[in-house]
């Protein structure tokens, strides 16, 4: 293995490697792509290199337990168990418990080899002077459980009770425990009650299973019940401990969970690490690696046996994304210093190195791994598939892949999105298609993200017709992703100019009576909408409406608009109208949208003669027609039928709040500073308090028209009244004060004698540094801190922030841009945009065409400012 690796470690120094040097990356040379060439040059073949993989993933004794399955899962049928008893038979396998055992363990790592595991305990069964027993039951129902056959679990329980005298297992016991792995709690008390009457009771074991199966099924008063009974009869062990820590931790109670643990550490009890391994692994299920991490640090000083704890917490971390700061934790806290099991320490490197792209380093700590001994787990054996997939080995990657049953290699998301998402990359659809496929298949549904790599794959290479069977293959699965099968391809679809294709996949989907989830619609309706296909995209909206799912606002708007831009849109329009109207009772909701629509859609007149028929019918205006047709107006730069129409309501209605911010926003919008500034006075004449909305638009505009004194005075205004003011104006005057100092004058002017130390005047001094006026040298931390203390920040004040560093010092741009995804904040269009024009400013343009590649990624485009500089 050993010279197949250091031949393979010739191919990965051909490949890209990525080593980050401060805050800057350099490429050790140009990526080759796997080819016959360099697979020659090196006299290697995939299957050579997963061969020699073989031995080390599976350990010894393994060609026996290989030829076993290789008999069960070549016979098929029911007809060939003669075949495959005969082939069993001539192994000469000598049965036991522990022989028995050891083959069901073996088959249980793979889905495919359940039915195999059925049919080895069936035959060993049967064997003459071999009795299965509680053990073997045990393990051969946990594999089915796992595998959700609960049916044929059930078979076998019947058929357990017509045979009770020929099994060497305690009869009741096994019942009991028997239903409660089959998801049958409920039975499996009944019967426990059966017992008791009859003055019998369960062992320890059978305790112990079903207080498990009615934590699994969140019964919690049962498995409190059986807890005492437990406690009482003195059978509390460790196995006791893990099972009450997994019912706190299912409940959400971690502090009771977490003071449990404790109170056996204190109360000197063994502390099994699977107690604390559950703990760590809902913690992370709850997104608190944190305290997961404080809480594995604590025990290892116990001397507590937590090798499974960290490769469950290390797993977790792989899975969430957050490897680099699970690795910063690790360094901080130099947990590999101490006593940490070894095989972690590995895992922890490897998976650091394959962040890093230092995959020659990998490889050089596989061999040692390799020479210490030290079998590889699931970890470390995702780590080495996604290594030949960043190592661009596609060949071996997919040997591997094809070799994993064998392997007994379960791979997790990441491995899967990493092979997936590699093999679209280097451009192998057909085998990312039956890789995405197969894992379908396999109950393992991968990310959006990754169905959309395959689906823009597939639609580029025009496959269209493995897309429709994908998605259909998708929605016949009895287990749903949390999101929409057909989402992602609809999308690609559109992108790719597809969408009669689209359409008809939608045709096909509800051709076998699937549901459509609410959010293909949308899909489907706004690139219909775009295509100016505004007929088909009103005949989805309909169907929508018909499916039970609701449309909003902004999906009627989209519909209408483009219905408006067609020919003969006054009939388009209205034959739309009169469809809704007719299969939907008439509601001024309806009517509603089609004002507003008919207002974005630059025909007022159509939402005014909507607004009269809706009077016409018998439905009088409510508020929201009377905002509905008033913002038609202002939308459309109608201001002096705004102003009439406005008069008109006045004499129907007293004026609120909601009408006069209306008003007043329509009129920001409309670039009517003046109008607006007239009825703000108004507003405040009459005791109605201005939204914030209004204040945050207004002063919006007179910012832009640089009228700063009077900004600043609706600031101070808006101060004295709520005493702070919004991240959306803070953010206005940051991005003002980078444009100008004139803000930061009309700032002092207009506070000059205030008291400097209040926070009104902070405010003014962070002015004053963006906007250079104030000479003040602060780092990032610094900078945040001082913001705070005006306003809360968002991911725009976190870009504004980025803009003005980015313009003196690129290089923390790239601290800021850590900072914002350390915050929790996802970083969007404008930050990337941000980073890349300071790089293209500043002449570095290999590192501008990395982050324009993650930008692309993620679905943004630069800003035309942006791309003048490309």
């Amino acid at each position: 293995m050993i010279k197949l690796l250091g031949s393979i470690k010739h191919v990965a120094k051909s490949a890209q490697l990525k080593i980050r040097n401060g805050n800057s990356y350099s490429y050790s040379c140009l990526f080759l792509p796997p080819s016959p060439t360099n697979s020659s040059s090196v006299h290697l073949s995939a299957k050579d290199v997963v061969a020699s993989l073989k031995d080390w993933f599976k350990g010894p004794d393994t060609p026996l337990l290989d030829r076993i399955f290789t008999i069960l899962s070549s016979q098929d049928d029911a007809s060939s168990r003669h075949a495959t008893d005969l082939a069993l038979s001539h192994l000469n396998l000598h049965l036991s418990e522990t022989f028995v055992l050891q083959v069901l363990s073996y088959g249980r790592s793979s889905s495919q080899d359940v039915l195999s595991c059925l049919k080895f305990f069936d035959w060993a069964g049967r064997q003459p002077g071999f009795n299965h027993t509680r053990a073997t039951f045990f393990t051969l129902f946990k594999i089915l459980s796992k595998a959700k056959f609960m049916p044929l679990m059930l078979d076998i329980l019947q058929d357990f009770m017509e045979h009770r005298r020929i099994h060497n297992v305690r009869f009741h016991d096994t019942l009991v425990w028997g239903y409660a792995l089959a998801g049958k709690p409920e039975m499996a008390l009944q019967l426990f009650g059966r017992m008791r009457f009859q003055g019998l009771d369960l062992d320890t074991f059978a305790y112990h299973v079903l207080l498990n199966a009615l934590v699994e099924e969140s019964c919690f008063d049962a498995a409190d019940m059986i807890a005492k009974q437990i406690s009482m009869k003195g059978l509390e062990n460790d196995i006791t401990h893990s099972i009450l820590v997994k019912c706190w931790c299912k409940q959400n109670k971690f502090t009771e969970a977490e003071a449990y643990l404790r109170r056996l550490a204190e109360s000197r009890k063994p502390v099994d690490g699977h107690s604390v391994s559950i703990m760590v692994n809902a913690l992370c299920k709850g997104n608190r690696f944190k305290l997961a991490a404080a809480l594995l640090e604590e025990f290892t000083e116990l001397n507590v046996p937590m090798e499974h704890a960290y490769g469950i917490w290390l797993q977790n971390v792989v899975q969430s994304g957050r490897l680099n700061w699970s690795l910063d934790f690790i360094n901080s806290r130099k947990l590999l210093y101490r006593n940490v099991p070894r095989l972690f320490q590995y895992n922890v490197l490897v998976l650091k190195l394959l962040s890093e792209y230092r995959l020659n380093d990998v490889y050089e700590l596989l061999i040692e791994m390799e020479k210490d001994g030290i079998s590889p787990d699931k970890v470390t054996m995702n780590a080495i598939l996604c290594f030949f997939c960043k190592v661009g080995i596609v060949d071996v990657a997919i040997e591997l892949y094809n070799s994993r049953s064998e392997l007994r290699l379960s791979l997790n998301s990441t491995t899967y999105s990493s092979l997936i998402n590699d093999l679209c990359w280097n451009g192998v659809i057909d085998e990312a298609y039956r890789v995405l496929r197969n894992s379908i298949r396999e109950g393992y549904f991968p990310s959006k993200n990754t169905f959309t790599h395959v689906a823009v794959a597939l639609c580029r290479e025009a496959k269209f017709d493995m897309i429709k069977e994908l998605v259909i293959f998708s929605l016949e699965r009895k287990v749903k992703p949390r999101y929409a099968i057909c989402d992602p391809f609809i999308v690609a679809l559109c992108k790719a100019n597809r969408i009669e294709d689209a359409y008809l996949l939608h045709g096909e989907v509800c051709r076998i009576n699937k549901d459509i989830a609410r959010e293909t619609y949308f899909h489907l309706i706004h690139s219909f909408c775009r295509s100016n296909r505004g007929d088909i995209a009103a005949t989805l909206l309909f169907e929508m409406q018909e499916k039970g799912h609701k449309p909003t606002r902004t999906l009627f708007r989209s519909v209408i608009c483009s219905l408006c831009d067609m020919e003969s849109p006054e009939n388009q329009f209205f034959k739309m109208l009169e469809m809704q109207l007719s299969h939907f009772e008439p509601e001024a909701r309806i009517f509603n949208f089609f004002i507003s629509g008919a207002g974005y859609a630059k025909k007022p007149e159509l939402a005014r003669e909507v607004f009269e028929m809706m009077q016409r019918s018998g439905i009088k205006p409510g508020l929201r027609s009377d905002i509905s047709m008033l913002v038609s107006y202002l939308q459309n730069n109608r201001i002096s039928d705004a102003l009439n129409f406005f008069n008109d309501i006045r004499q129907r209605r007293k004026i609120g709040r909601k009408l006069y911010s209306s008003m007043i926003v329509g009129l920001c919008k409309a670039d009517q500073a003046d109008y607006a500034l007239s009825f703000m006075k108004e507003m405040k004449g009459n005791n109605v308090y201005p939204s914030m909305e209004c204040y945050e638009l207004l002063i919006k505009l007179l910012c832009s028209k640089k009228s700063y004194w009077l900004a600043v005075k609706l600031v101070n205004e808006l101060e004295n009244s709520r005493g702070y003011i919004t991240p959306f104006i803070g953010n206005v005057l940051l991005l003002h004060s980078l444009k100008t100092n004139q803000l930061y004058e009309a700032w002092v002017q207009f506070k000059e004698g205030e008291d400097e130390t209040s926070d009104v005047s902070m405010l003014g001094r962070v002015i004053g540094i963006f906007s250079g006026c104030i000479k003040a040298s602060i780092d990032i931390e610094r900078a945040e801190e001082i913001i705070a203390k005006c306003f809360p920040l968002d991911v725009y004040t976190y870009n504004t922030l980025l803009k003005k560093v980015s313009k003196s010092k690129v290089e923390e741009a790239f601290e800021v841009y850590d900072w914002i995804c350390e915050k929790g904040y996802e970083p969007n269009r404008w930050t990337y945009d941000i980073i890349i024009h300071g790089l293209l400013k500043k002449g570095m343009r290999v590192e501008a065409q990395r982050w324009l590649k993650e930008m692309s990624e993620k679905g943004f485009d630069l800003t035309d400012r942006t791309k003048m500089l490309l």
